[in-house]
């Protein structure tokens, strides 16, 4: 059987013999919306549990809306135009309203990847800022959550007269489901909230995981931040393969977002009868696949659904390489994955972006890793906690070796994008 995983801009051919095949997890086809643009002014004129936009607009003085940075396919070109017209129409002078990218700990987006994002049109004619989270005087101290993660947020949203936020709702590693408050908390915290929220105490929870919500620590948490900053409005789309639009979910930030949840959950989830001997999966492609350090998250897609002691086949483009220097220099530096876990609850080995070495992390504890790229060197490859492969087609063919005649294997041509589970 042949598969075509998605990487990058295109896809990446695998053949795999169709006895040894488990099951290919794919999100269900859904119909995407004809008028995505009408479907957003429906949803800013009728909202989940607020009143219409217009109406929240109505005597403001200046607006912020927050957006997702550059590695997420979130559809700006068609969401912020209504938007945009909506605080104008209602009295917000253009001058007055800022886009705030919201990128929580990674780095700026430049001027091409703007353009990508919301298109030439609205660079030139909006304030567009991106978020630093390392830049404490750009943030305000609201003061601590009940568990006591201190709480430092943007100033440029803070000082707005009317707080909007947006994204794009999908499966996350730890969230359960981004969207919602997460354009918030990471997306406009700073540095130092963000060392809580990032730490071993969230991280290595069991229901800080992928497709929970309820009584999931890192979405309470990053709830409560959001409900301190506040959030008059909130619009999240869902999206198919194709990255056209499936939904469209505005209104009060936790109802909006707990509905788009359950309608995303009811299209990603993909279950297989029984754990299988492994997995092959990407990372979905462009943008998601362009770092390693993004890519790990098609690995715990994966996990779930892999046998222990079995084996993750990830192909990912890479075509930015490995990650921030911060991620780059602590992955080349660690040597044993269960020391570094250990070492997390030491704040003072606070390292940005260790997270996501967490994660892999715990996937290593669960299955072999092996990956293939070519966006990263060799040399480096070897570097990564994972089997580094000359082609995807060489960790087919090891994988039917080590396993047998009757390997079982299953295969997440979308990574991220499947909430891939077991019945």
């Amino acid at each position: 059987m042949r598969v075509e995983m998605r990487y990058g801009t295109g896809t990446l051919p695998i053949e795999i013999p169709d006895q040894n095949i488990a099951g290919v997890l794919e999100i269900s086809e859904s119909v995407p919306l004809s008028d995505g643009d009408r479907a957003v002014q429906a949803a800013l004129a009728q909202p989940i549990v607020s009143p219409p936009l217009a109406e929240l607009a109505k005597g403001r003085e200046s607006a912020c809306i927050v957006i997702s940075d550059i590695t997420r396919p979130v559809p700006n070109k068609v969401i912020l135009p209504p938007i945009l017209e909506t605080l104008e129409q209602t009295g917000i002078p253009r001058e007055k309203i800022t886009i705030l990218i919201a990128t929580g700990i990674h780095r700026p987006n430049n001027a091409e990847e703007l353009e990508i994002m919301v298109g030439r049109d609205l660079m030139e004619r909006y304030r567009i800022v991106n978020h630093f989270s390392q830049q404490p005087e750009t943030h305000a101290y609201l003061g601590r959550t009940q568990n006591g993660t201190p709480v430092h947020i943007d100033k440029t949203y803070l000082e707005a007269d009317l707080k909007i936020i947006t994204g794009l709702i999908e499966p996350h590693l730890m969230a359960g489901y981004s969207g919602g408050r997460k354009a918030i908390c990471p997306g406009i915290a700073s540095i130092e909230t963000m060392k809580v929220m990032h730490g071993p105490e969230l991280m290595e929870h069991p229901k800080s995981s992928v497709g929970i919500l309820e009584g999931n620590p890192f979405h309470l948490e990053a709830t409560e931040i959001a409900l301190m900053a506040g959030a008059d409005f909130n619009l999240n789309v869902a999206i198919d393969k194709d990255r056209q639009i499936t939904g469209v979910f505005a209104g009060d930030m936790v109802e909006s977002h707990r509905v788009g949840a359950a309608f995303v959950e009811r299209h990603a989830r993909v279950t297989l009868p029984a754990a299988a001997d492994a997995v092959v999966v990407s990372s979905a492609g462009y943008p998601l696949d362009t770092t390693f350090y993004q890519a790990v998250k098609g690995l715990l897609t994966a996990v779930e659904i892999v046998k222990q002691g079995g084996s993750i086949l990830l192909v990912a483009a890479c075509s930015e390489g490995i990650g921030s220097k911060p991620f780059t220099d602590l992955i080349f530096k660690t040597d044993d994955l269960t020391a570094f876990v250990q070492g997390l609850y030491n704040p003072t080995n606070f390292v940005i972006d260790q997270w996501q070495l967490e994660e892999l992390a715990k996937v290593a504890r669960k299955a072999d890793i092996y990956f293939y790229t070519d966006g990263i060197p060799y040399h480096q490859r070897v570097k990564l906690f994972v089997h580094p492969l000359k082609s995807a087609q060489e960790g087919i063919e090891e994988i039917l070796t080590r396993y047998g005649a009757d390997t079982q294997i299953a295969v997440i041509p979308e990574g991220p994008y499947v909430l891939a589970q077991l019945e």
